[in-house]
């Protein structure tokens, strides 16, 4: 209605009102600039340290790499639970606040393993493209030195938002070495992406896989997804852990 009447008026008014929207939009883009920015710079952004997660949100328990795969939990755990994220995902991080106190739980008391499946799934969602896979790839470094329960927790503390720059390569190593890793062979190993083979193969394998596939789509379902005992597990259920670990 206000358009409506503005085109309708005359010259010199109709100039006037014209000017002082533009003062208004300009002011309005300026004051939404400077709320986008503070609200960007509060995190650690690309170049800052990425923050360690607190000691109660981390699993303390053995963690292997197997393959392009994390295995998590103690040998007398009789039931394997894989879990399936990516580092960018959002909903993997909900997941994470609202599940990942049980895990830890159920891992350290024995009654679960978990073996954390990360996927470069989201890589053209990160500008520039590609943090998926290097963030996932840091993942198998760092549990090449037994450290992956901690990095693991801190990505998802601090999670990149969607559309936005993941971290850098510089920015994960020091994280890694912040978790403990002490090893030579960590930073090549994060440059170089020396898993990328492996977990463009996982990728593949786990959109194909028949127990991750929607029931109407037919496709892979998408992360988080959780499966054991060969069949995927219904996450709207919020006993499914307990369930699982009984």
């Amino acid at each position: 209605m206000t358009q409506a009447r503005g085109a309708s008026g005359g010259g010199a008014d109709r100039t006037k009102v014209i000017a002082g929207i533009a003062v208004v939009a300009v002011l309005a883009v300026a004051v939404i600039g400077f709320v986008v920015y503070q609200s960007r710079s509060s995190g650690p952004g690309t170049d800052g340290a990425i923050p360690l997660a607190p000691a109660d949100h981390t699993i303390s328990a053995p963690a292997v790499r197997d393959g392009s795969t994390v295995l998590v939990g103690k040998d007398t755990a009789t039931v394997t639970v894989d879990v399936y994220e990516d580092f960018l995902c959002p909903i993997c991080g909900t997941f994470e606040k609202t599940y990942g106190t049980d895990i830890k739980n159920a891992v350290e008391d024995g009654k679960v393993k978990v073996r954390y499946h990360i996927l470069p799934m989201l890589n053209r969602l990160s500008k520039p493209e590609g943090y998926s896979t290097e963030s996932a790839n840091a993942a198998l470094c760092v549990a090449d030195d037994g450290k992956f329960n901690a990095f693991h927790a801190a990505l998802f503390a601090t999670q990149p938002e969607e559309g936005d720059a993941g971290y850098t390569q510089d920015q994960l190593i020091k994280l890694g070495k912040d978790v403990g890793v002490t090893s030579a062979d960590f930073e090549p190993c994060v440059r170089n992406q020396t898993y990328k083979s492996e977990l463009d193969a996982l990728m593949s394998k786990t959109s194909n896989d028949p127990v991750l596939r929607d029931a109407e789509t037919g496709r892979f379902r998408g992360t988080p997804s959780v499966a054991a005992n060969g069949k995927l597990v219904d996450l709207d259920n919020k006993n499914w852990l307990s369930d699982l670990a009984s």
